[in-house]
């Protein structure tokens, strides 16, 4: 009479182990084939917008899929456009992080995120690897968010180098865009150029508009007060109209300093007179240099997926292409946890960069290259990187 009772006790302590080893498969041990769940949060839309980030590291992971994934799991990555507003960058971040299980955040692009949600990450045990590091917080928080290009703040540093120790200019002016609370930052780019060169900037005007219409005032201050270059941080738009307003007052004598934000097909062709010239120290190796084996892998992925070749693009190629390095390394358990320790331990070195990648290290190498009058294209300035380490 008893055998029927442990009959009974012992179906049901089968099909309890059943149960739990099915939801620890669904939760992300080695034998669960379901999906990795991996965020971006960028700035598709709104007023500065770099969308090629996220469809770059879409194509890598694509790819890899593709190809099986990991041990037959595949990547579902989930970009949202944070529109360049506040609130939606935010409720962006919880949304993928605490609804959708994101294990990591990679290849995003946006012009505030990082600054916003860098408290979030850190609370939640997620790492960021943005393709494009922007605002301040992607360079503030290295524990949380590490980004794979070298930044505006680096890059204004790397221009004005460029400007002084190379070209030898003097009497550089700098004339700067501050959108938030980004002063700081940029002013500390022109310190550090101070220190390592022993150069001074002619005058710094940190009271540009962004999204200007009319940089006339400027121009012609800057002439007035014997500026024989201009290093500026403006976006594509309003560097061209910089440039114009220049032109329009017969500048051509002028040398400007751009960053990486102007590096593009579209602004050599919309710029015929560029004066003495624009330098730029790209990020990533020049993308224009369509010969270099450096952005072959690169290059062939963006043309069969009809994604734009710009440094942004670039970006959100490598963070895709370290995050999935990294995440080969995991043994057992795919987990937000795994993936953190992977990630904190992971280093690279991939030609399209100058200096190798570690999580939280700062890149601070760029490639110059140069837009003269009446090119209409780019042209590699140099014959290795520049660095402000190595100065």
């Amino acid at each position: 009479m008893k055998t029927k009772p442990l009959a009974a006790l012992a179906a049901i302590a089968a099909a309890t182990a059943l149960v739990i080893t099915g939801c620890a498969g669904s939760g992300g041990g080695s034998g669960s084939k379901d999906p990795i769940v991996v965020g971006s949060v960028n700035s598709i839309s709104g007023p500065a917008t770099f969308p090629e980030a996220s469809q770059a590291a879409a194509a890598v992971f694509k790819q890899f899929n593709a190809a099986g994934g990991l041990n037959g799991r595949k990547i579902d990555y989930k970009a949202l456009d944070d529109k360049g507003d506040p609130a939606t960058a935010t409720s962006s971040a919880r949304q993928l992080v605490g609804q959708d299980g994101a294990v990591a955040m990679v290849g995003s692009a946006s012009i505030l995120e990082c600054q916003l949600n860098a408290k979030y990450y850190a609370q939640q045990g997620v790492l960021s690897m943005p393709g494009v590091g922007v605002d301040t917080g992607c360079f503030d928080n290295p524990k949380t968010i590490s980004p794979v290009n070298v930044g505006p703040y680096n890059d204004l540093t790397l221009t004005l180098m460029y400007g002084s120790e190379t070209l030898k200019l003097t009497d550089i002016c700098v004339l700067l865009e501050i959108v938030g609370s980004t002063k700081p930052a940029y002013m500390a780019a022109v310190q550090k150029w101070e220190e390592v060169t022993g150069k001074k900037p002619l005058y710094v005007d940190a009271t540009l508009p962004a999204g200007g219409s009319d940089y006339t005032s400027y121009i012609v201050k800057a002439r007035q007060a014997g500026c024989k270059a201009i290093a500026s941080n403006p976006i594509e738009p309003d560097a061209i109209g910089q440039v114009k307003a220049a032109n329009a007052q017969g500048w051509n004598d002028l040398t400007w300093l751009y960053l990486t934000s102007v590096y593009s097909t579209n602004f050599a062709k919309a710029v015929s007179n560029a004066g003495a010239g624009v330098y730029v120290p790209a990020e990533f190796y020049p993308f224009t240099d369509t010969s270099s084996s450096a952005n072959k892998d690169w290059y062939d992925l963006m043309s069969k997926n009809n994604i734009p070749l710009t440094s942004f693009s670039q970006g959100g190629y490598l963070a895709a292409t370290y995050f999935i390095d990294a995440l080969k390394t995991i043994k057992g358990d795919v987990t937000k946890e795994s993936v953190t320790k992977a990630l904190q331990s992971f280093k690279a070195q991939n030609p399209m960069v100058g200096a190798p990648y570690s999580f939280g290290s700062a890149n601070d190498a760029g490639w110059p290259v140069v837009l003269k009058s009446g090119a209409g294209a780019w042209k590699n300035a140099a014959t290795d990187w520049l660095t402000i380490s190595g100065h």
